[in-house]
């Protein structure tokens, strides 16, 4: 096994915290795995990977020996890619997460067209509405909606995705349309929490100087996406969401948008990546191709330029 291919292992490894994992999603057998770093460790004359039965750390010379790793392998990325023929520029293997609506409804559908392009790519797609670990998990970028806090992250903003406020036609039999904020008090909303047992402030709007919350009642809380989505499908009252996952269920006929001029303050929308020198040409192209999909369902904030 060569020494580049050693240390492919070693950061997949190091990322992964799992030689098990590690060798699974590189094809390889766990005993490949190991061997591989063990010889990786004998040629630079230090332990890099601390080994107990329940996990895999990094050891301190290890921390510093990854991140080399990481600028070396991106740049052998770049460098042999340099002068093949545009249509088989990418190559290797992509590991991607994203929000399940936008995987499912906007990515997925287009994803033939990318991959015709670029036949020598693979692509692995994650699609949770948990905040992945971007470096433990071994993401090549992630798709984040909402504010990013890590630090130890590199974010490339995109813009902002606009909310709408959507019911059902089943709700409009029912309850009829809400056309004022007064109206809303006797309307329900579907309350959406990040965790279960939290409480959701109520129905968001911009007065005309800032954005308030009203209480409202609702007898249903979610704290996913694809449920929130269900639940208002299912009349169970308002929700706000970004156009990004309602529109298609609009064009549809599915859901109905109401007050558009009371709309929640938009999200802002960004890739986050680990620190490094060097993004492969293949991670730039495809988020600036994710990018190009979103445009739409994005307002752009003064500074916010096009990925390209």
């Amino acid at each position: 096994m060569s020494r580049l291919e050693c240390m492919q292992i070693f950061v997949r490894v190091a990322e992964l915290a799992s030689f098990t994992r590690a060798a699974e999603a590189m094809g390889l057998q766990k005993a490949s795995a190991s061997m591989a770093v063990r010889q990786l460790e004998e040629h630079v004359g230090t332990r890099l990977l601390n080994r107990t039965t329940r996990k895999v750390q990094l050891t301190q010379d290890g921390r510093v020996f990854y991140e080399r790793c990481k600028d070396l392998l991106a740049q052998v990325d770049e460098v042999q890619s340099m002068f093949q023929s545009r249509s088989q520029s990418l190559r290797g293997r992509l590991r991607v997460d994203m929000p399940s609506g936008i995987a499912q409804e906007h990515v997925i559908p287009k994803l033939r067209g990318f991959l015709r392009e670029h036949p020598l790519l693979e692509i692995e797609i994650s699609s949770t509405d948990r905040k992945v670990d971007v470096i433990r998990e071994g993401f090549d970028c992630v798709l984040r909606v909402g504010a990013v806090e890590d630090s130890s992250l590199v974010a490339r903003p995109l813009g902002r995705f606009r909310l709408l406020n959507c019911v059902s036609p089943g709700y409009i039999e029912e309850r009829g349309v809400p056309r004022t904020l007064e109206d809303l008090k006797s309307h329900l909303l579907v309350h959406y929490v990040t965790t279960l047992g939290g409480k959701c402030p109520g129905f968001e709007y911009f007065d005309g100087t800032k954005y308030r919350t009203v209480p409202m009642n609702g007898p249903v809380t979610v704290s996913s996406a694809g449920a929130y989505r269900a639940a208002c499908l299912a009349g169970l009252g308002i929700i706000q969401a970004p156009a990004v996952g309602l529109q298609p269920l609009i064009e549809r006929g599915e859901l109905v948008e109401v007050l558009p001029e009371l709309r929640a303050e938009p999200m802002p929308v960004a890739f986050v990546y680990a620190h490094r020198r060097n993004l492969s040409r293949r991670v730039q192209v495809f988020m600036a191709w994710v990018a190009e999909i979103l445009a739409p369902y994005l307002e752009k904030p003064a500074g916010v330029e096009r990925l390209r």
